[in-house]
């Protein structure tokens, strides 16, 4: 991520129609999900064609791709600037032009492997559980899944 100008990059599968979508059209959204959306989660990482007639979704004139309604804590919308091969995925960066937020919610937080509640792995440990690494955190509230 870079502040000046706002770029995110995103890493697409490049034999996927994701890819292809954001390089056709010049655009790309990034939906940040609510900590309560794992369903939806799972359901995008599973690659199901049907993915987006399953989940609640719309596109707002000059958004750069679906806003995940209901599921979406925030969404930044981006203008691709470059795409660079790496592997089997290709790195896509995205100049933001846009942001919308949601009233209230905590980020659903996903890392190896496994989803955690924003609230517990950042809350303060208590004094006896005070050098209690964030991955134990992660894992006390936590399950197997797909990867986002």
């Amino acid at each position: 991520m870079a502040l000046d100008p706002a770029t995110l990059v995103v890493c697409l599968r490049t034999a996927g129609p994701t890819l292809r979508a954001a390089l056709d059209s010049g655009r790309f959204a990034v939906n940040l999900l609510d900590e309560r959306a794992r369903a939806v989660s799972d359901l995008f990482a599973s690659g199901a064609t049907d993915r987006f007639e399953r989940a609640e979704w719309r596109l707002p004139l000059g958004a750069g791709g679906p806003h995940l309604t209901g599921a979406a804590l925030a969404v930044a919308d981006c203008e691709v600037t470059q795409a660079v091969e790496v592997g089997d995925h290709t790195a896509v960066f995205g100049r933001v032009t846009g942001v919308t937020l949601a009233d209230a919610g905590e980020p659903l937080l996903y890392g190896r492997r496994r989803y955690a509640r924003w609230s517990v792995a950042t809350s303060p440990p208590a004094e006896a559980a005070a050098e209690v690494p964030l991955s134990t955190a992660l894992e006390g509230d936590t399950r197997v899944g797909s990867r986002l």
